[in-house]
């Protein structure tokens, strides 16, 4: 079974996607922090540089975008099949060649329509595409693009046929079209919709691009609720459950537009246990925070996420085996890949990761292991790159990053040790805060709730929050009043609530 599970308030969305109760991704958006990929934008080219074939692109945003020439020529990657004639000009022509380099297509002060492919990361400034793309359910418009592609996820070839005739006939005179993997068994109907809609939007964004000065958004991209639900829900998607009247209207009403035959499988959340708690999501994100991850044999894991890089260091720990030492080593490490697997996805890990196994004395027991681990990241729906297993243990690998880790979002450099390890921000445990107030102020007869934090946090609660905490009041019918003790850690608090 799989779901989607959604919590919203004022300040942050939450999105959980569930495998038969198991909490495989965490999604994040926050009023503050918002996810900018796929934004359309008018930007103003900064500076070309020839020696890196790129240019940053002012968008507007705090750091100049990075544009490389191979975005600004008129290809594209992905996992489809084209169905065309090429056609083209021979690519590995001198002509052509030079025509391509960076200096020939860019100068500094013009203007151009980029698209942010991925979003700022750390200290690094987005990186943008002047390939446009606009996501429906079923298809992806291309405008830039004139070919017809298909998922390769779609394996009937009598189906392939049927949905190619059906974007043929009604494929825009500019402009190519993907099929994506949602597409399959759609009705004619439905995938007409869809392209008439795209292309409408190409058609107001081109408008703005006209009629608007750059830098400036031109085009954003849907939250990432609706993002999430248009590019993961499908039909073996059991359930998505909402505990916000808001938000729960906002996706049916989506839903009935572009999937109307799924809207029985939306629901409003009403239990009174926070809807994270209630399915244990709540403990699997502090989990995954934790730099020691321990396997059900005994053995652990070490994630430790640096800015070049993650590296994950498998141990044998409490586990001693039963055996002889290479089958216990052996056990270690096929579990240790499994949980891999599960920790990238949740904590969402991308970049170079290099992964530290126990040294195995048999080529056949490494084997099985790179086996499991191959067979685990098939599962996920990031892009992974894979080398074998070395005599030492090691394997170097890959994983697309798009968004920031999951680290990365809920915590912050800690001050307290020079910025070698993480803390929660004082955002996160605020938040926190309020949905503790808020679960156990429910059964609690009582005028008056303390809250026992450190100065930091009483200091955002009495600034930033402020607002958040009246509101809050509102809704418990009770005075809360802060308490700030130095003696704390920052991440622990106390919640005293008076009782009548």
């Amino acid at each position: 079974m799989k779901e989607l599970v959604v919590n919203v308030n004022a300040k942050e969305k939450r999105v959980a996607y569930l495998q038969d109760g198991v909490v495989k991704e965490i999604y994040y958006e926050r009023a503050s922090e918002v996810d900018y990929t796929g934004n359309i934008y008018k930007g103003k080219v900064q500076r070309v540089l020839p020696g890196m074939q790129a240019a940053f692109v002012e968008i507007g945003l705090e750091k100049a975008s990075f544009l490389y020439v191979s975005d600004v020529r008129d290809e594209l990657g992905g996992d489809f099949e084209e169905d065309s004639d090429d056609g083209e000009e021979n690519k590995n022509s001198k002509s052509w060649k030079e025509a391509q380099q960076i200096q020939n297509l860019l100068k500094p002060g013009q203007e151009v329509m980029v698209q942010i492919a991925r979003g700022p990361i750390g200290t690094k400034g987005a990186r943008v595409t002047s390939n446009i793309s606009l996501a429906g359910r079923s298809v992806v418009y291309m405008p830039t693009w004139n070919k017809v592609g298909i998922s390769r996820r779609i394996s009937n070839d009598s189906e392939r046929r049927r949905l190619k005739a059906i974007v043929k006939k009604y494929q825009p005179e500019y402009g190519g079209i993907i099929l994506r993997t949602a597409a399959e068994s759609l009705s004619e109907e439905q995938v007409k919709t869809d392209i008439e809609y795209l292309v409408k939007t190409w058609q107001d964004t081109l408008e703005k691009y006209k009629t608007t000065r750059g830098p400036t958004l031109i085009q954003p991209e849907l939250d990432v609720v609706l993002k999430l639900i248009r590019d993961t829900f499908s039909n073996d998607i059991e359930k998505i459950l909402i505990d916000d009247k808001e938000e729960y209207d906002n996706i049916l009403s989506f839903i009935q537009l572009y999937m109307p035959k799924l809207q029985d499988k939306v629901h409003f959340y009403r239990g009174k246990e926070p809807l994270f708690d209630h399915y244990g999501i709540e403990s699997e994100i502090n989990r995954a925070l934790g730099s020691k991850v321990w396997l059900k044999s005994g053995g652990y894991l070490i994630i430790d996420q640096t800015e070049a890089l993650t590296t994950i260091d498998v141990n044998t720990g409490k586990f001693v085996g039963r055996s002889n030492l290479e089958d216990t080593i052996l056990k270690t490490n096929l579990e240790a890949a499994k949980e891999i697997g599960y920790q990238l996805r949740i904590r969402n890990l991308g970049g170079i990761i290099i992964l530290d196994f126990i040294d195995m004395e048999k080529r056949s027991s490494r084997d099985k292991v790179y086996a499991s681990l191959r067979e685990v990241l098939q599962q996920d729906r990031a892009k992974t790159t894979l080398s074998r297993i070395t005599e030492l243990g090691l394997v170097e690998m890959t994983r697309k990053r798009t968004n920031e880790s999951l680290a990365r979002v809920l915590c912050e450099d800690c001050e307290f040790c020079d910025g070698r390890g993480y803390h929660k921000s004082r955002k996160t445990i605020c938040y926190e805060i309020f949905r503790k107030v808020l679960k156990e102020s429910q059964d609690v007869e009582g005028r008056r709730v303390e809250i026992w934090a450190h100065p930091m946090v009483c200091d955002l609660l009495n600034g930033d929050e402020q607002n958040s905490l009246v509101e809050l009041e509102k809704k418990i019918l009770k005075k809360i009043v802060l308490k700030a003790d130095d003696s704390l850690n920052i991440e622990h608090y106390d919640i005293r609530i008076e009782e009548n």
